[in-house]
């Protein structure tokens, strides 16, 4: 079979299945071309054969060495690239997304999995901690306690829309949960469903290659939410992670806390992302910071969780010369394809409520007309006041697109009594400089509450994939703000702690021992440490 001659049908482990109706087709939303084949909506009986699969080898996966998961972790990049631009032409196709971002997103998500290899093969993010006991110890001896991370089970990943490589098949929670030792089951995108088969058959190969057994991933069609009901439902699924919206996070999460085990919902549901601009800032750069403003509004034509949907400033002629900025700015942005028209149609309704609110004026849009039948969305910013927006709580709503509005404060406790009342946010920007952060500290102990990251003269879209990267807020930026679905970190999510007792050396795990022969950095005794103990 070529790269391109895509089946269709669900991968059960390393066996193919089509016992559902073939009736999804993905479109190219630049064209509305419908795209072959047609894709097979996985049954209930093939979810249990996924997940049944996934729970058989998990014993396996996991006592495999550090070195044998970060081997695969490395196949799985290789295996990636070795699909060429075929894959980028189906991503393109299904996406509208132009090649130059789906390049770079493909270096992305092969580039993490091969971060996430070198954290794996180095091992320490088992976080091993080791109490020696003392039977010497009055008046009652000391016992020897010892506890580390072990993978949770089999993982159940919903794939993300707006990045059909980087938060898809072999995105972070793929990558992340295999990392840890936990066997995956993804349910596909249904607005990439040839993207997703290509990519689920590169892990297949790697798993292949390191002789891993049948099971340890599979990949599912479909776009019915019984589907994804059942897998979160599904007694063997330890542990869901999902990118998308409010209304997707929250139904699965509250699947999951209704069963009779209830088992964690790792989901990233969104943000509008607040940017305050300081009058130092104002005063120094206004025209720059617009500029920066409308590239990271209309970045992915708005379609990133990290789009910066409101910009508070106060009041004067330094954010009215901003505004400007902004006007002459979005006016030079050229109308672009969203991923599909379902986004289109929601995004031009969210605008149409925004525009319909007394108090609210449009201060910035594309010059050039959007075109209908390529599923294009021009940018459009607006501009209110503080007393319109706490009339209108709507305006604080998340609009998927390039959209956002610009807020006039009347004072500093003005912008501060906003930032109190803001939900979760995955992010917030301050710009502004020295003096400006020491002048506003208030605001900056408010916004450590209320986000996951803090920018200081930057923007948020575009996240570095790093050790200290956290992509995640409190609630409802995410179900749980404790963790990060970007970063090394990510690992995290798919491990839980487990603690021995007075065992013997030879019958703990390797990581535990008295003799350290993986040379990971170990807590013994309260020092960290990498000698023998």
């Amino acid at each position: 079979m070529s790269t391109l001659e895509l089946h269709g049908k669900q991968m059960i482990g390393q066996s193919i299945a089509a016992a559902g109706e073939a009736g999804l087709y993905a479109a190219n939303p630049a064209s509305g071309e419908r795209l072959q084949p047609a894709f097979h909506e996985a049954t209930q009986a093939e979810a249990d054969q996924a997940l049944a699969k996934a729970a058989a080898v998990f014993d396996d996966f996991r006592a495999r060495s550090q070195q044998a998961r970060a081997d695969f972790l490395e196949a799985i990049a290789e295996e990636i690239e070795a699909l060429g631009d075929d894959l980028l032409t189906r991503a393109g196709a299904e996406t509208g997304l132009p090649q130059q971002r789906l390049s770079g997103e493909r270096t992305r998500t092969v580039n993490q999995a091969r971060l996430f290899a070198q954290v794996v093969r180095e091992g320490s993010w088992v976080d091993a901690r080791i109490d020696r006991g003392d039977p010497q110890r009055k008046p009652m001896p000391k016992p020897d306690v010892r506890r580390m991370l072990m993978g949770i089970g089999p993982v159940v990943v919903f794939g993300a829309s707006n990045f059909p490589l980087a938060i898809s098949v072999a995105g972070t929670d793929t990558i992340s949960a295999l990392g840890a030792g936990c066997p995956v089951v993804v349910k596909a995108h249904p607005g990439h469903p040839g993207t997703s088969e290509l990519v689920g058959r590169a892990i297949l190969r790697a798993a292949q290659r390191c002789q891993l057994p049948d099971g340890v991933f599979s990949l599912l069609q479909g776009a019915s939410h019984e589907l994804g009901s059942a897998l979160v439902r599904h007694p063997e699924t330890a542990a869901v992670g999902f990118t998308g919206s409010l209304k997707g996070g929250r139904a699965l999460y509250d699947l999951a806390v209704a069963r009779p085990d209830p088992i964690p919902v790792y989901a990233e549901m969104g943000s509008i992302n607040p940017v305050f601009v300081l009058p130092g800032a104002l005063a120094e750069r206004a025209d720059g910071i617009a500029k920066g403003y409308v590239q990271s509004v209309t970045l992915g034509t708005g379609q990133f969780c990290t789009n910066p949907g409101l910009v508070l400033g106060l009041r004067g002629q330094p954010l009215d010369e901003f505004t400007q900025a902004v006007q002459e700015a979005a006016a030079q942005v050229t109308p672009s394809t969203m991923l599909h028209a379902g986004i289109r149609d929601a995004y031009r309704a969210g605008m149409e409520r925004v525009r319909a609110t007394p108090g609210v004026a449009v201060v910035g849009e594309s010059a050039a007309a959007a075109d209908d039948a390529k599923t294009q969305a021009g940018v459009s910013v607006f501009r209110t006041d503080e007393a319109t927006l706490d009339a209108n709580p709507h305006l604080m709503d998340e609009v998927f697109g390039p959209s956002s509005v610009v807020v006039d404060c009347q004072s500093p406790d003005g912008m501060e009594r906003i930032a109190r009342g803001l939900d979760g946010h995955l992010t917030a920007t301050l710009h502004g400089t020295e003096a400006d952060l020491r002048d506003y500290a208030a605001l900056v102990r408010v916004l450590e509450r209320k986000v996951g990251r803090l920018i200081f003269n930057g923007f948020p879209t575009g996240i570095e994939v790093c050790a200290a990267m956290h992509h995640g807020g409190p609630y409802p930026a995410t179900t749980d703000s404790h963790f990060t679905s970007i970063g090394t970190a990510a690992i995290l999510r798919f491990a839980r702690p487990v603690c021995y007792q007075g065992f013997p050396d030879a019958a703990l795990p390797e990581a535990l021992r008295n003799r350290n022969s993986l040379g990971l950095w170990r807590l013994v005794d309260n020092e960290l440490t990498r000698e023998d103990c």
